[in-house]
């Protein structure tokens, strides 16, 4: 890396080299933080590293971002870069400066921030101009990989879209975490950016609308931050969960809720459960967020995970054999963001070591990731959790009987056995007591169509597959 690399300024989208300090921390917080998180907090960070690697210096837009970066992720990335670097790097926080500030207010990470006068901190107006609609342009309905998990969503979506204010107002979007909520989101808003360019769109995680309550109510500037969100066409809010317990921001949300559905404006919100099911949150709101239309994305199935994968890879101008395909989303069955992890692993070490891209490379770069759900996930652990979860014996998965209380939590079970493991069904037939597979294969038909129409056995088995990864 040159000099000049070193010591400008570079934000996260700019910086080129990939073998660059910072980036390579990026990479890293990619894979592992949420892409809401990673996106709200880490992706804005503008990053200074010194010529010998010993001082990385991050800017943030603002006091309050500052602080809660230092909270809630300094000390995560102060160990990354280490780690990434091989010996201490000492790691700063500091306000951006305005063009014209003769003072920049920089604090390590290790001592606590003395305050700064509010006349020093950006114009965060200036700073929300800059972003605009929040959008990420890449995001479109076209970018989506269709399937049966997602096809209801997408096709609401896209009624969105094309005509706001009317039907499913608002949309409710649930599932689990990476399963493409927050691509379906932008989409709508960019579909509707494309067919009326003045709309006034934004898309906002509800951590950042948590923030702005916050920041409203100590300057008692209400009035600014409902000019701001009761005057858009489109409001698109991710993870509406973080409202729990904050009545403040409930109070507040409801307001803008109603402000806009007054005026025909269209909200869509996601979140990691359907409404009913938000814990900590007002009746009211709830009653609200399930006027609308609420529709949910499943895990991807194998055919929609395999899609995925050659598409991404295809983006990254890479073509992945097809049985490559099929061997990593036999084996990444979770949601998108695992299998984005995955595939970025093997063109890493596709690329490292300068060999073709072949089913024996993508087990080899994928050795720690198949360890750890061989080791986790067993047909035996399957039939204790769902005991466990239903109140009945583990024994009573191999039994003969065949109660209605019994019966069904061992289909679940066999159904959630051929989900997330690799048993064949005869195999999953002999674990259950000596079955024929012709009674595995219609469990888990059974189960795998009742889930896309009862809400309730959905979540069961959200939280059945969240238990059993860990």
């Amino acid at each position: 890396m040159s000099e000049g690399q070193h010591n400008s300024l570079a934000s996260t989208a700019s910086l080129g080299a990939g073998d660059s300090l910072w980036q390579a921390c990026v990479d890293q917080l990619a894979q592992e933080l949420p892409e809401q998180q990673f996106n709200t907090w880490i992706k804005p960070l503008v990053a200074q590293v010194s010529e010998d690697f010993s001082k990385v210096t991050l800017y943030v837009a603002n006091r309050f971002k500052l602080d809660w970066v230092r909270a809630q992720y300094a000390g995560r990335i102060a160990g990354m870069l280490e780690k990434i670097y091989g010996q201490p790097v000492q790691l700063e926080l500091a306000i951006t400066p305005r063009e014209n500030a003769t003072r920049t207010y920089v604090t390590s990470t290790n001592v606590v921030p003395t305050s700064v006068p509010e006349s020093t901190e950006p114009d965060e107006d200036a700073a929300l101009a800059a972003f605009k609609t929040r959008l990420n342009t890449g995001l479109t309905f076209d970018t989506l990989v269709e399937g049966t998990a997602n096809r209801m969503a997408r096709a609401a979506a896209m009624h969105v879209s094309g005509t706001p204010g009317h039907l499913y107002n608002p949309l409710f979007i649930y599932g689990g975490v990476g399963l493409g909520k927050t691509h379906l989101v932008h989409a709508v808003g960019n579909k509707l950016l494309e067919d009326r360019p003045t709309a006034k769109v934004l898309y906002i995680h509800a951590e950042q609308f948590v923030s702005d309550v916050v920041k409203a109510y100590q300057r008692k500037t209400f009035d600014e931050f409902k000019d701001k969100y009761h005057s858009l066409d489109l409001l698109l809010i991710d993870d509406v969960q973080f409202f729990a317990n904050k009545d403040r921001t409930q109070e507040e949300f409801f307001n803008a809720f109603e402000a806009l559905l007054a005026k025909k404006s269209h909200i869509v919100m996601t979140s990691d459960t359907y409404p009913k099911g938000l814990a900590d949150i007002h009746e009211r709101l709830v009653s609200r967020f399930d006027s609308g239309l609420t529709v949910a994305i499943e895990p991807p199935e194998l055919e929609m995970r395999v899609a995925i994968l050659i598409n991404k890879a295809r983006a990254e101008s890479v073509e992945m054999p097809e049985e490559v395909a099929f061997f990593v989303a036999k084996n990444v069955r979770s949601n998108v963001r695992e299998l984005e992890g995955a595939l970025r692993k093997i063109l890493a070490y596709s690329r490292f070591n300068q060999k073709e891209i072949s089913i024996a490379l993508a087990r080899e770069a994928l050795r720690d990731l198949l360890s750890i759900q061989n080791r986790q996930i067993s047909v035996e652990n399957i039939q204790k959790t769902v005991a466990d979860y239903y109140k009945i014996k583990v024994a009573d998965m191999y039994s003969k009987k065949r109660p209605a209380s019994i019966a069904r939590p061992r289909q679940i079970a066999m159904y959630l056995a051929k989900e997330l493991t690799q048993k064949s069904l005869p195999e999953i037939g002999e674990l259950f007591g000596g079955r024929d597979h012709t009674t595995v294969l219609h469990a888990v038909r059974k189960i795998s169509g009742e889930r896309q129409n009862v809400t309730e056995l959905n979540q069961q088995l959200h939280v059945l597959e969240q238990t059993l990864k860990g």
